[in-house]
């Protein structure tokens, strides 16, 4: 006879078994609403942003180093014991490759793939099972993307010399401007050419998105990265945050969209995209943050604070493993000399609102002239009937003119900001640099390239101060700090003009100078020049009726859909089969009494039309849920507000008088509407958006 076991094993036995069994049945109690996975998905999000610019900027780097020296890299590749690929060897040896990055990720994500194993299948929990999922296998991806990247960056360093263009330059010959720039926007054309959706810079274009509850389909954000790495690569002047941010939006939407978010949280999760975009590009993350919350939110609540973080810090961090990791900005103990220079600085606010005016300006100009809308030019019109290719290839070949003026058309621009900052270049050289990197990039962007205005607004406002500096430095000695201070605060200036955010372009300099002293300087320049642009933007320009004015102004009668609602006692064999003959999928519903109650929806048979048991007990009734109605005078504002509210696409319109018929309001005819309106303040030659959010 066996002997038992001690009562004390059997006692832990016993004790652990029901700890198993108390653990299981608490993960199939697990609920996942959208606010709760909204920080998660923020910071995954983040990830991606961060590598979305790695890849950019080594698309970049390529398209430099074939530009500049592609006989150079050819030769180093066949000669197997050459110096740039011990240097390549070397340089992989001693990266930091961030494993503490898979220490944490992979634990966290095979724990949630483990979780959605034990997860028992059936009701709420399959959606459960399908976010933790989705979330984990996009952990794991990014890390699969994220060390190859990581050894690419670092390569980079050795074979791709586009780092070094301020020593470059200088020595290419003359023909390489003329030839790589116009080669650059035909190639970049002829990409663009089928997708008008792509066009434009990149931060408008998810305004809009977030404004209209609009998607960014994926795709068009990676064809919008290649399509800027060639233009930027091959001479073009733009700038990288434009299309770093629309790509990281789209990724945020694409994600949104398969976790099935609500339209606010989508816009929350677009939000995150462009912040952590602007946190890998410049290194910056309170300014990507802020960047989300005061342009493309447009607010700053508590609820927004958590996955817009996140995302920055993410991007912030995979950024500095996939991109050069030497800071923008050297860091310059530059600071107020005296009370007085505060003045100066107030003028240094009113040059770069006035230069960020002239440059939305000139924008708009460029973009009318290359699209034929300027009738009385006969070269406009001309141009206006030849092909995107063409006239993007017209576009850079006048910024490779520019070029062969001042270096700091070529490209982003960004490598002549140090030495501005160090007060190395002369007074010609700023003032020149200045006026050509401004009608360069108006051209560029204006033809049909592809790209941003951040980075090309931070040189022009870099360069204006450092001229402003000069000459003011040279009459006050005493009293004045040298140059490159005000060339420095003029960046934070001429950014927070372009975008109307003074507290985005404050945050993202005093970040990238990492000087205290210089944040009082900062404040009065960036909130200046942002109201100055802002003034001399609006004062003229046509009041446009906006969407929310349009939407609050509208009655829903204008759009409702007259529609024969559905009785309560109808089976749902033929419930089914009319509600899947409507365009919107969506019929109301009436109560017992005959008074309409609420909606129906396609997706409410997703779990019961396979099961022919139901066809005969169930009626509509059953299925109907309760929603606010809406009468026909109700506007358009408040009808999408209860939307959001109610998490639906359409809700029911009542009758208010006699011989009115029920109807139904639907999101989709919302977005129609808006759209055509869109169409005609375009014939009219109506912006869309303010003119300086258009130039972002």
């Amino acid at each position: 006879m066996k002997d038992e076991p001690p009562p004390t094993r059997v006692s832990l036995r016993e004790a652990l078994r029901r700890f198993i069994h108390a653990c299981l049945q608490a993960s199939n109690r697990i609920h996942l609403p959208g606010p709760s996975v909204l920080p998660v998905a923020g910071a995954i999000v983040g990830l991606y942003s961060g590598l979305a610019a790695g890849i950019f900027v080594n698309l970049i780097g390529l398209v430099s180093g074939i530009t500049f020296s592609s006989a150079w890299l050819g030769e180093a590749l066949r000669r197997p014991g050459s110096r740039a690929l011990v240097s390549g060897w070397e340089t992989l040896r001693t990266t930091n490759w961030h494993l503490e990055l898979a220490i944490i990720g992979l634990p966290l994500a095979l724990g949630a793939l483990l979780l959605v194993r034990i997860i028992e299948p059936g009701g709420p929990r399959d959606e459960v099972k399908r976010r933790l999922r989705l979330l984990a296998l996009l952990v794991l991806g990014a890390l699969a993307l994220y060390y190859p990247l990581v050894a690419l960056t670092a390569l980079n360093r050795v074979f791709g010399q586009a780092h070094e263009v301020t020593e470059i330059l200088p020595h290419l010959p003359w023909w390489v401007f003329l030839l790589a720039p116009p080669l650059g926007g035909a190639v970049v054309g002829r990409l663009l050419r089928d997708y008008p959706n792509t066009h434009g810079h990149g931060v408008p274009e998810v305004v809009r998105a977030v404004k209209g509850n609009q998607e960014l389909p994926g795709q068009f954000g990676l064809l919008k990265l290649v399509a800027s790495a060639i233009t930027i690569g091959s001479g073009g002047s733009a700038g990288r945050e434009g299309p770093i941010v629309y790509g990281g939006a789209a990724f945020a939407s694409t994600v949104g969209r398969t976790l099935g978010f609500s339209r606010r949280e989508l816009a929350i999760l677009l939000a995150c995209g462009a912040g952590a975009g602007i946190s890998a590009s410049f290194n910056a993350p309170i300014a990507g943050a802020v960047f989300a919350m005061e342009i493309i939110l447009r607010e700053f609540e508590l609820r927004v604070f958590s996955p817009i973080i996140l995302a920055s810090v993410a991007g912030s961090l995979v950024s500095r493993g996939t991109m050069d990791a030497a800071p923008m900005l050297n860091r310059l103990d530059y600071q107020l000399v005296s009370s007085f220079e505060v003045v100066f600085y107030g003028g240094l606010g009113l040059i770069c609102g006035l230069l960020a005016y002239a440059f939305v300006r000139l924008m708009h100009h460029a973009e009318d002239f290359f699209a034929g809308r300027m009738k009385g030019e006969r070269l406009s019109v001309w141009l206006g009937q030849r092909s995107l290719p063409l006239r993007a290839a017209c576009g850079g070949l006048c910024a490779g003119v520019l070029a062969l003026l001042s270096p700091t058309v070529w490209g982003s621009g960004h490598a002549y900001i140090n030495l501005a900052a160090i007060g190395q270049l002369s007074f010609l050289f700023l003032v020149t640099a200045c006026a050509a990197k401004l009608v360069a990039t108006a051209l560029t962007l204006g033809s049909g390239g592809s790209g941003g205005t951040f980075f090309p607004s931070a040189v022009m406002g870099a360069m204006a101060g450092g001229a402003f500096g000069t000459l003011v430095h040279y009459v006050f000695p005493a009293s004045t700090g040298p140059s490159g201070a005000y060339a420095i605060v003029g960046m934070g200036g001429a950014v927070a003009a372009l975008t109307r955010g003074p507290l985005t372009g404050m945050m993202m300099l005093y970040e990238l100078s990492g000087n205290h002293a210089i944040i009082l300087p900062l404040m009065v320049t960036c909130t200046i020049a942002s109201a100055l642009c802002h003034y001399l933007s609006e004062r003229k320009a046509p009041k446009p009726q906006t969407d929310a004015e349009l939407l609050s102004t509208t009655p829903v009668r204008v759009l409702m859909r007259e529609l024969v609602p559905v009785p309560a006692d109808m089976h749902l064999r033929p419930l089914m089969d009319q509600v899947l003959t409507t365009e919107s999928g969506t019929l109301p519903v009436l109560d017992g009494n005959g008074q309409l109650y609420g909606i129906v929806q396609v997706d409410q048979f997703r779990d019961i039309w396979r099961d022919e048991e139901l066809h005969g007990m169930l009626v509509a009734s059953d299925l109907a849920r309760k929603v606010p109605l809406l009468t026909p005078d109700t506007n358009l504002a408040h009808a999408l507000v209860l939307m959001d509210q109610e998490d639906v696409d359409a809700l029911p319109v009542q009758a208010t008088a006699e011989g009115q018929r029920c109807g139904l309001l639907t999101r989709s005819l919302v977005r129609r509407f808006l759209s055509s309106h869109h169409a005609r303040q375009h014939a009219l030659g109506e912006h869309l958006v303010a003119p300086t959010e258009a130039a972002n």
